[in-house]
């Protein structure tokens, strides 16, 4: 089994289960801190990308602080082999999926005890502030996707996944997702059920 950072879109339960085309009940999922990354807009788009500071510092006018240069998200536990074959296809080729140390921020949970309404909560609107690195819990290794096209595709403004539930997440779930099409070659590979063809 694998474990994931994610820090956008698929924080979202509900998001990653219709990725992964499956009830999730064998995952389990905690907030989570990556750092010394920046989440930005990529531009024209609701999702995010991500870039370690060293790769992002010259998009900003200031030096960032240990908040402004961290990355809250979420750490997904018990993902499967073909789970990660169809996030892979999902986030395109606009990330290479790395491996990073991130850590817990919080217990794990079942991703089905979840509740809709309980989503904006995984990461607050207003975060208590990121503990000294010596308070944290111990780092965990867990696969994320790093944004790997020109950062000019991205905005220096960070991305809000508070802001994504209250504004667009309706894009991408339930009957608002049926003409999404970031899930178009993600369906497309499920149908054939892992037989690869070329596009005609």
């Amino acid at each position: 089994m694998v474990s994931a950072f994610f820090y956008g879109t698929l924080m979202h339960p509900e998001i990653l289960k219709r990725v992964t085309g499956n009830d999730g009940s064998q995952l389990q999922m905690c907030p989570a801190l990556l750092l010394d990354y920046t989440r930005h807009q990529v531009k024209n788009e609701d999702y995010p990308g991500i870039l370690p500071y060293s790769q992002s510092r010259a998009m900003f006018d200031h030096d960032l602080n240990s908040e402004e240069k961290s990355v809250r998200g979420s750490l997904v536990t018990g993902l499967s082999d073909e789970d990660v074959r169809l996030l892979d296809v999902f986030e395109g080729d606009q990330y290479t999926r790395e491996l990073v140390s991130v850590y817990p921020l919080g217990p794990l949970a079942n991703i089905r005890d979840i509740l809709p309404i309980e989503v904006k909560s995984l990461v607050p609107a207003t975060p208590p502030s990121i503990p000294m690195l010596s308070e944290l819990a111990n780092p965990v290794e867990a696969a994320t996707y790093v944004w790997c096209l020109p950062s000019s595709e991205l905005r220096a403004q960070p991305w809000a996944f508070e802001e994504f539930v209250k504004l667009n997440a309706w894009k991408w779930i339930g009957a608002g997702s049926t003409d999404n099409k970031d899930y178009n070659e993600v369906d497309r590979r499920r149908a054939m059920e892992g037989i690869i063809k070329a596009r005609s």
